[in-house]
């Protein structure tokens, strides 16, 4: 009763001798045909009136270039190489010795473990190698064994070379697994514990991409790809989530994204690749959710076209494709495996200890544009 009472509105009863108040706000009332229209300069202003500009009429006698840029192209076609052809890679010939220049201790990851898929070659190898140089023991884990004994090998030879006076040789061993079989990842993971005692950090950058035309992606391929990229990656997560819980210590994960996770190449076709990438973006936001109570944190980079050596001998034998990923870089280059040192260590230390379900895009401003 008292909110419709409150609502009632009292009539006012208006005499013939009541003058009416014109309200002042419309007083000054004009037409909107009288207001001038807003322009940044007279000569934008003649140009909405239908006059082509100089690119406008340089495109209109290209009937075929229309959105041509931004779509891909069936006829790019790179298989993923085999071992006999895979090209071998150097570890990262840095400053990786002793420093004296202050720097945050929270960045170190002194008297940790971390598991690196895919270690053996391209991004993954460079990643091991930022491990050990800020303190890790290293478990390299590829399906080439030997090249993975070989680069352990070659990265303490490395670290030792630069640090002369170091008190105790850190250990990196290598160990063979086929990340798409569970059983495969079982094995591998008891065998690291083994050598190494625990576990602390993994990062997944086991996986690989095709260019096919998805009409005529080979079925066999499509499911390999799937198997390494996304399934791989989850199988990891979970061998050492498990290990972190039996152990009621907290941890850190990287997952290996792409910027294609969230954008669409051009000119080479992709899309399977691109799915999975996308789906391990998500993997990790709900994995960073799930076990969050843990202390286990979940984090994704997603590196943009890098200069591997397997990248250097595809852009070798497809050198147009180069000129066209760098022009649409903002920064106008590709990107060196060893740009993604500094963002893994801060990913997997304390220096980002409450940061999890992150994704960093690492592109040269690629996705941005």
């Amino acid at each position: 009763m008292l909110a419709s009472r409150a609502c009632r509105l009292r009539p006012i009863k208006l005499s013939s001798t009541t003058p009416f108040l014109r309200p002042t706000a419309y007083t000054n009332f004009k037409p909107m045909y009288s207001i001038r229209p807003i322009t940044c300069s007279t000569k934008l202003y003649k140009e909405d009136k239908r006059t082509p500009r100089v690119a406008e009429r340089a495109l209109e006698s290209h009937d075929d270039h229309h959105g041509s840029f931004s779509r891909t192209d069936n006829t790019v076609f790179i298989e993923h190489p085999d071992e006999a052809n895979y090209p071998r890679e150097r570890p990262y010939d840095g400053h990786g010795g002793m420093h004296f220049k202050r720097t945050l201790q929270s960045f170190t990851l002194d008297d940790k473990v971390a598991v690196v898929t895919g270690g053996a070659r391209g991004l993954g190898l460079v990643m091991s190698q930022a491990c050990l140089l800020s303190g890790a023991n290293v478990a390299i884990v590829d399906l080439n064994k030997d090249e993975g004994e070989r680069q352990a090998k070659a990265m303490v030879d490395h670290f030792m070379a630069e640090n002369p006076g170091v008190d105790e040789e850190p250990k990196v061993t290598s160990h063979f697994c086929d990340v798409s079989d569970p059983e495969s990842v079982t094995s591998t993971f008891n065998e690291i514990v083994g050598a190494h005692g625990q576990v602390d950090h993994l990062i997944t950058s086991a996986g690989f991409t095709e260019n096919f035309d998805a009409i005529a992606y080979p079925p066999d391929r499509l499911n390999k790809l799937m198997g390494v990229d996304f399934n791989g990656t989850y199988f990891w997560a979970c061998a050492v989530a498990k290990h972190l819980m039996a152990r009621k210590e907290k941890g850190s994960m990287v997952m290996i994204g792409s910027m294609s996770g969230a954008i669409v190449n051009v000119p080479q076709p992709q899309a399977p690749y691109n799915a999975a990438k996308a789906a391990v973006r998500h993997l990790a936001s709900s994995l960073a959710v799930e076990w969050a109570h843990a202390g286990i944190r979940v984090n994704v980079i997603s590196p943009g076209y890098m200069l591997t050596a397997l990248t250097e001998k595809i852009l070798t034998e497809n050198p147009e494709l180069y000129k066209h990923w760098t022009s649409l870089i903002p920064v106008g280059k590709m990107g060196k495996p060893e740009d993604l040192m500094g963002a893994v260590v801060y990913l997997l230390s304390e220096a980002s200890g409450y940061v999890t379900g992150a994704d960093i895009r690492v592109d040269g401003g690629y996705t941005v544009t």
